[in-house]
């Protein structure tokens, strides 16, 4: 099983499982996987209670704990970072994959996929050795 995208891009199901596994056990809601569909979003308003109130979080994030999730994210595909002319700035937009699978749940309920304890233990174990798969 692979999704396309009508830009012509095939994403394999390993790929697919592997984005949507990091996302559903992110701390980040579908509503920040939809406002980064739209713009790029910049770190401070996805930590700490700013992130709560725009409904981007679950929980009260720090900086530091929000930026090393998106980092997660941006490993396993789902994220990018924005650039200008000065390098990397502290914005992050969805890449390909991640504006693919943000439709896929949204046709699916609205919501992103719930997590098992099977998912979170393989997560964080891939997570831990740092191992994109």
């Amino acid at each position: 099983m692979s999704a396309v995208l009508s830009g012509g891009l095939n994403f394999p199901a390993k790929t697919l499982r592997r984005a949507t596994r990091a996302a559903a056990c992110s701390p980040f809601r579908l509503g920040l996987f939809l406002a980064l569909r739209q713009t790029a979003v910049p770190l401070q308003d996805i930590a700490g209670t700013a992130g709560i109130a725009q409904g981007y979080s679950r929980r009260n994030l720090n900086e530091l704990i929000a930026e090393n999730e998106l980092m997660w994210l941006m490993q396993v595909g789902l994220l990018r970072r924005e650039v200008d002319g000065q390098g990397l700035t502290n914005r992050f937009r969805l890449t390909p994959l991640g504006q693919q699978l943000v439709l896929i749940w949204q046709q699916q309920g609205d919501r992103l996929p719930p997590a098992g304890l099977r998912d979170r233990f393989y997560n964080a174990v891939c997570r831990w050795l740092r191992l994109p798969f």
